[in-house]
């Protein structure tokens, strides 16, 4: 890892850190608020640990975008939780009539 992107990886971490202190429920729920904070801390430590031993410059550029990207969409949307995309939609074998054929 270049000394370059370790610094941009442990900016990331730290935004996450801020990012937690800051954090208020959309719910205005102090126990939500709680909940959510302590979700978003253990998620990064459980990733960042988890990741901590990669050196292939793609796999470490794919989990900065993730990361990035899971911290833009949590601000915008007010949750902290990562949201999925059907993997069927993102299926090159679906097609547009199969989701209203199953769903009546």
């Amino acid at each position: 890892m270049t000394t370059a992107t370790r610094q941009e990886v442990l900016g990331l971490y730290r935004s996450i850190f801020r990012l937690a202190r800051k954090w208020q429920a959309a719910s205005g729920q102090t126990e939500d608020t709680i909940t959510e904070k302590q979700y978003i801390l253990n998620e990064a430590r459980t990733l960042f640990q988890k990741n901590k031993n990669l050196t292939d410059p793609d796999l470490i550029k794919q989990c900065i975008d993730e990361c990035t990207a899971r911290i833009e969409i949590g601000l915008h949307y007010r949750i902290p939780y990562p949201r999925f995309i059907c993997l069927q939609w993102a299926s090159p074998h679906y097609e547009a009539g199969d989701f209203e054929a199953r769903r009546n």
